[in-house]
């Protein structure tokens, strides 16, 4: 059976955590305005200089760098705010003194103030203040990514993101991304469309390593007039190697982890009306429990079933391969002959809480895991169609590449 894609991928936008690390100024001015009447009535300019990373009536102001810093002295305090709102943005001032930042990301296409104070180190204080507005939704771009930060995946798993508007400067774009793997294996970029970018070597990943990602899209332009906001580490491990094959000739699924043959699993693929892709295709979602209504992949009414037990998907388009309660239990079809819409289909029971071949393989299965179909009478798989750029040659995988 097939359904559309609801695939979540996690976009690092106006909500994500503010990256860790040295405070980067994008301007080094502000109004600054110096309280000549210090503790000892000298009359005496302080000597501390606030910096205030935005410039006073700067637009298109950095969501990520914003913040206060201060040379030859200590900030005494910072107020930030939503310009108009008066919402206080939280934030943190150094342990020594130097810097503030906020707490979170702001957001884009906001107008903020900020108004801080400091000392020399003879008590005399300064201010300073800025009123800026940060880049705006429509001159900016936003990559939604997977897998997400912290995640344990298969060894099939690459780095996607999708960008929310076309990308024309792919060069520019893709070298301010970097994917390594503690295992050493070479990762290159391809450019599926302007809005499309995945990340793999020219193998599978190996086992037990810890793959990297360094996003640093803030203020890169990638169209014109328009910039990335992203800043961020990313990292995942790939788990233990599992590749399953699909043979449709003889309607069975070999399952193979780490080099040896865990099980051998009878299925029920693609009917000869409604045919499996061949090709390799990589678990993008599970569900232990999904609706499938063919109306939404124009199989007018082909079926409509609100529960469809332990589903994992595999392309974008639709495929699953999922468990199967609904079979004739006259005449199971499955290690017999392929009875679905194009999905692969394994024994199962309503409600996914039985001992079935479907659930062992769901319970066994991680995202990231590859599954490979063969011997089917349809086409490959389209690359672009879910996660499924092993399907490229490496020399065109790298010729796709920017940089």
């Amino acid at each position: 059976m097939k359904t559309p894609d609801t695939a979540k991928r996690r976009a690092f936008g106006a909500c994500a955590a503010l990256m860790v690390g040295a405070l980067t100024l994008t301007a080094c001015s502000s109004d600054a305005k110096s309280d000549d009447k210090g503790s000892n009535g000298s009359g005496k300019t302080s000597s501390a200089k606030i910096l205030i990373s935005a410039k006073n009536g700067s637009s298109g102001a950095s969501i990520n760098s914003t913040g206060v810093q201060v040379s030859d002295g200590t900030l005494t305090d910072v107020k930030m705010t939503v310009a108009g709102a008066g919402t206080a943005v939280p934030g943190t001032i150094s342990a020594n003194g130097s810097a503030w930042k906020p707490k979170e990301q702001l957001e884009r296409g906001t107008k903020y103030e900020i108004s801080a104070t400091a000392k020399d180190t003879n008590g005399k204080s300064t201010a300073a203040e800025s009123v800026f507005t940060t880049v705006s939704k429509a001159n900016s771009f936003i990559g939604t990514y997977t897998p997400d930060d912290g995640s344990t995946v298969g060894v099939g798993m690459p780095v996607s993101f999708s960008f929310d508007k076309a990308i024309s400067d792919k060069k520019a774009v893709q070298s301010h991304i970097t994917v390594t793997s503690s295992g050493g294996q070479k990762v290159v970029g391809h450019w599926f469309d302007a809005q499309r970018l995945d990340f793999r070597p020219e193998e599978y990943w190996k086992a037990g390593t810890k793959v990297t990602m360094k996003i640093d899209l803030d203020g890169v332009e990638g169209a014109n007039g328009v910039q990335g906001v992203q800043k961020k580490t990313v990292s995942f491990t790939v788990g233990r190697s599992q590749v399953s094959t699909v043979d449709v000739s003889t309607q069975t699924m070999t399952v193979v982890r780490d080099g040896s043959t865990l099980k051998s699993v009878p299925i029920s693929a693609g009917s000869p009306e409604f045919t499996t892709y061949n090709g390799q295709m990589v678990i993008s979602e599970k569900y232990r429990k999904i609706r499938m209504d063919s109306r939404t992949v124009d199989l007018a009414n082909a079926y409509d079933i609100s529960d469809v037990p332990d589903a994992m998907r595999l392309t974008t388009s639709g495929t699953f391969i999922h468990g199967n309660y609904w079979y004739n239990k006259a005449n199971p079809p499955f290690g017999r002959q392929g009875t679905s819409h194009g999905c692969v289909g394994l024994q199962d029971v309503r409600g996914a809480q039985g001992d079935t071949p479907a659930k062992w393989f769901f319970d066994n299965s991680l995202i990231g895991d590859v599954v490979i179909v063969k011997h089917s009478p349809d086409k490959s798989v389209a690359p672009d169609n879910g996660l499924n750029g092993w399907n490229v040659p490496w020399s065109e995988w790298v010729a796709g590449s920017a940089t």
